[in-house]
């Protein structure tokens, strides 16, 4: 059980087929309190895809509480129907989050490298070591979307300071 000054905070990474989140706690030095996917495969009717995203984030946020929640903005994609696929399944987490009465912070992705790593160009794995350095953690964290997600936390913690 936390205590009152401590603040939880979410990060999630954005996606359709899979929404990367993360929970840290901080006082004076952040914790990882749990982090995960949500996943919907693929051959899933879209709508119920959508509605997947919702019913699970909405277990975690009454779960875990959050303060405040750190999300990663979309960028440039290929691909135009994945991006616009991805659009809505954000539009579902933003809906989500608002409807929890959450504070959120949006991060593009050189936001949240520059925070983590202070290099906008870092790779997966520069980030995946600085999430597991900052948290003090046994080993990396085994999805980039998990993270990711994580990365948007710290990124919302400090700006938060």
């Amino acid at each position: 059980m936390q205590n009152k000054k401590t603040k939880i905070i979410m990060g999630i990474d954005p996606g359709l087929a899979t929404i990367g989140y993360g929970f840290i706690t901080y006082e004076k030095q952040p914790k990882l309190i749990s982090c995960g996917c949500i996943e919907t495969p693929a051959k899933t009717d879209f709508k119920e895809r959508l509605n997947t995203i919702h019913k699970e984030l909405t277990q975690l946020i009454k779960k875990y509480k959050p303060d405040f929640v750190g999300v990663e903005k979309l960028y440039f994609c290929k691909n135009v129907k994945t991006a616009m696929d991805v659009g809505h399944a954000r539009g579902v987490i933003i809906l989500t989050l608002c409807q929890n009465k959450l504070p959120i912070y949006e991060f593009t992705p050189l936001q949240i490298k520059q925070a983590i790593t202070s290099y906008g160009k870092a790779d997966k794995n520069q980030m995946k070591e600085m999430v597991k350095i900052i948290l003090k953690l046994k080993s990396v964290p085994k999805k980039d979307d998990t993270a990711d997600a994580i990365s948007a936390a710290l990124t919302c913690m400090y700006n938060l300071k």
